[in-house]
């Protein structure tokens, strides 16, 4: 019976064939140890000397690294392996000889890891990552399906910014200007109107020249947008949404947390509700800890958001920020103007921001001034204004930027291993 490795447990005490690649190898006089991958998962192949003929025994302690074939055994339980279970081989086909594959067990540095991306990624611990980053997108779905929200998808080459034009990358679109989106918010909101509570993912993108190691040139971000709701209530939502898949990766993502060695107690502590601190407490705390050049009115850079992340166990909400470094989109707080109803979420344990968000402004006169304090007068915004001027509601939205939420659930320091393929600064291949 052909099978994968992630359904050998259905097959306990059967022979079953496996198509696969070896990752590894170990071999004695009598036995030998076939690390196997299929892309679903790694078990053992045990090849023994005395249950096998000898042609079979040769050709796998032949194998080379990377070499693709089939192999047919029976599924046994091994409580001593992190999967539970191993394959007894009684034969096997070779498919393609890998020859002088680049990645060996040995170390390798950074760059040529990330060279060697489309390689790289056949790794166990590239692998779990990628398990972790899909289980969250799975889950992601499941919330906002299952809470009533549509999905809509915004454009990519857009007119206009979100947030202005600093970090944009331009092209040419016929013989207009466009831009790669920043976001896909304006036209979430938009959505939010037709269908009420919304949510989008795609990639965005942003020109910013930044080496740090939680910052990606494309990134994907997951954008909610919920029609007659206030600041207050899409915190909730936040909190909610945050616990869902943190506690989905915990359900079923145990073996590749274990694979890189997550700390669980961290993740299991994840559940709403949230801490919040306002800017004006977060700027006091910032400068008890010895930030003592901080200035209200200044935004927070990641020193600042790892400093008043490590006095909390959960992620931590910081809100009202000053409005003069916020978007032009998000309302002022009615009792405190030069604040604005908005929250940054920041991951525990040095991860930083991963969701931005806030209650969008809804009055037209407001968003009128707003646009000609911003310049936003040219005719890409016009639609934008017109959400304001027929049938305006309150409403609210955020976005998560989706590889920083994977770094911090997987416990990988740099994002750039938490996207199959990434663009950095410096990089554009493979």
């Amino acid at each position: 019976m052909k099978t994968t490795i992630d359904q050998v447990s259905n097959h306990v005490g059967k022979e079953v064939t496996i198509g696969a690649w070896l990752s590894n190898k170990r071999s004695s006089g009598k036995i030998a140890f076939l690390q196997l991958r299929d892309g679903t998962g790694f078990i053992q192949g045990v090849v023994v000397k005395a249950e096998v003929s000898e042609d079979t025994f040769q050709a796998a302690k032949s194998l080379t690294q990377e070499t693709s074939l089939y192999v047919t055994g029976t599924v046994a339980e091994d409580t001593r392996s992190p999967f539970g279970y191993e394959l007894q081989v009684h034969s096997l086909e070779v498919i393609h000889e890998a020859v002088d594959f680049p990645i060996t067990p040995k170390e390798h540095g950074t760059e040529f890891l990330m060279d060697h991306r489309h390689l790289w990624l056949r790794s166990k611990k590239q692998h779990a990552i990628m398990k972790i980053r899909n289980e969250i997108i799975r889950a992601t779905y499941n919330y906002f399906n299952e809470s009533g929200y549509v999905k809509i998808d915004p454009p990519i080459l857009t007119g206009s910014a979100a947030e202005g034009t600093t970090e944009l990358f331009h092209t040419q679109y016929f013989e207009e200007e466009a831009y790669l989106s920043q976001s896909g918010q304006l036209y979430m909101e938009a959505a939010a109107m037709a269908f009420g509570k919304v949510f989008s993912f795609g990639p965005t993108f942003r020109a910013e020249k930044s080496k740090t190691r939680r910052h990606l040139i494309e990134f994907w971000m997951i954008e909610p947008e919920m029609a007659f709701m206030d600041h207050e209530e899409s915190l909730q939502v936040q909190e909610q949404y945050v616990s869902y898949i943190v506690q989905s990766v915990l359900d079923n993502c145990k073996l590749e947390l274990n694979t890189l060695d997550r700390d669980l107690t961290k993740l299991e502590a994840i559940k709403a509700p949230f801490p919040r601190i306002t800017y004006d407490d977060a700027i006091k705390l910032l400068k008890e800890k010895g930030f003592e050049d901080i200035e209200w009115g200044e935004d927070f850079g990641a020193p600042h958001e790892t400093a008043i992340a490590e006095s909390f166990e959960k992620p931590v909400f910081i809100t009202h920020y000053p409005a003069a470094i916020k978007a032009f989109y998000m309302k002022p707080d009615p009792e405190r103007p030069e604040v604005v109803l908005c929250a940054d979420l920041i991951a525990p344990e040095g991860y930083g921001e991963v969701i931005g968000g806030s209650q969008r402004i809804d009055d037209l006169e407001l968003m009128e001034q707003r646009y000609k304090e911003h310049n936003l007068t040219g005719d890409a915004y016009q639609w934008y204004l017109e959400l304001r001027k027929y049938g305006s509601v309150p409403h609210a939205g955020f976005g998560l930027g989706l590889e920083r939420t994977v770094a911090w659930i997987s416990g990988v320091e740099h994002v750039r291993e938490t996207i199959p393929f990434p663009r950095l600064l410096n990089r554009l291949y493979p």
